[in-house]
C-alpha cells in the first residue's frame, strides 16, 4: 500500500477544480508510446488532454465515457501535443494495471466533483 506523505491544508485542496468530462474523441498519440490524446467535453467547452493510458485502454472504447478531470491545471506540451487538464486514474505499484476514475451514474459534463 502506498504511504501518505506531506499533508496539505484544505484551502490548498480547494484550489483543485475536479469536473466530470465526457470523452468525445480519442486516438493514440502519434509521437509517444504510452499516451492517448483525448478530446473532452466539459459542458461549457471542449479541450484536449493527453493521458498515459495506451496499453490499458483502446482509444475507441474511451469515446462516450464519463471521466473525472482536473480542470484548472496549467496547460503543458506532451510530445508535441498540448494537454489542457489531467484525468484521474488509479494504478497498482508497478503500473501494470491502470483504471479510470469514473462516476457510478450518468451526470452532465462539467458537473463539479467534491
Amino acid at each position: 500500500m502506498a504511504e501518505t506523505t506531506d499533508t496539505i491544508a484544505f484551502e490548498d485542496f480547494a484550489k483543485v477544480q475536479l469536473r466530470v468530462a465526457k470523452v468525445v474523441e480519442a486516438y493514440n498519440h502519434p509521437n509517444a508510446d504510452k499516451l492517448i490524446v483525448l478530446k473532452i467535453d466539459l459542458g461549457t467547452e471542449q479541450r484536449q488532454i493527453c493521458a498515459g493510458l495506451r496499453g490499458h485502454y483502446d482509444p475507441e472504447a474511451l469515446v462516450g465515457k464519463l471521466i473525472v478531470v482536473v480542470a484548472n491545471l496549467a496547460p503543458r506540451m506532451m510530445r508535441g501535443e498540448e494537454s489542457n487538464g489531467m484525468l484521474l486514474a488509479a494504478s497498482n505499484a508497478d503500473h501494470s494495471q491502470v483504471i479510470l476514475l469514473t462516476p457510478d451514474r450518468s451526470i452532465e459534463p462539467g458537473a463539479a466533483v467534491s
